[in-house]
């Protein structure tokens, strides 16, 4: 067997969970290890030796440290789950779009309607709303017809969205006008392996 990667991680933080998400779906050995983000643990040293930003999660595989969730998730694909990442570079540059939308509209919208309701983030709310709901306006047009967002089986790019479009409801944040989207989480929930990430009761930091 080879020697577990350590993720560093935050039990509350969607960018985290998707890392959690995606080692548990691919069957890659990990070991968690917990930051505690709200006495500024990953403001301080040793864990900015790690990762000069300061955010989770980090990545320590061996000699190797990524920070940054969804370059992690695509350093985990190549090197040890390649079937969650296609071959071609069409099918690559398709995944690099859900990515890119994860880094933006998605953390920009439900992410942070979440962080507000959960941790009290002084971000705009209405902005946050609004953004979110044009965000799965046009996801739920893209998944018409189809059972994944990048290809014709589960990718990297489903687990990139799938946390905080999950939790999105904790940001005040409904999905009930959206059934694709609504699907698509229930098909990332049945597949084996899958971890959820942990509620919080909105309006408190846990």
């Amino acid at each position: 067997m080879t020697s577990a990667i350590r993720i560093h991680r935050h039990a509350l933080s969607g960018h985290s969970h998707r890392v959690e998400l995606f080692a548990s779906l691919a069957g890659i050995n990990h070991d968690l290890v917990d930051v505690d983000l709200m006495s500024g643990e990953h403001k301080k040293q040793p864990f900015l030796t790690l990762n000069p930003s300061g955010q989770v999660p980090v990545v320590q595989d061996g000699e190797t440290v990524i920070s940054d969730s969804n370059a992690i998730l695509v350093y985990l694909a190549r090197k040890y789950a390649p079937d969650w990442l296609p071959g071609d570079p069409a099918g690559q540059a398709e995944v690099q779009r859900f990515l890119s939308l994860a880094a933006g509209e998605i953390a920009n919208g439900p992410a942070a309607a979440r962080l507000i309701t959960v941790f009290g983030a002084p971000l705009d709310a209405d902005r946050a709303t609004t953004i979110a709901r044009a965000t799965f306006d046009r996801l739920e047009q893209h998944l018409e017809g189809r059972q994944w967002l990048a290809a014709d089986r589960a990718t990297i790019a489903d687990v990139a969205i799938y946390s905080y479009t999950a939790h999105a409801p904790e940001g005040n944040v409904s999905l009930d006008a959206y059934p694709n989207i609504r699907a698509l989480l229930a098909r990332i929930e049945g597949l084996p392996g899958f971890v959820g990430m942990q509620q919080t009761r909105v309006g408190l930091a846990a």
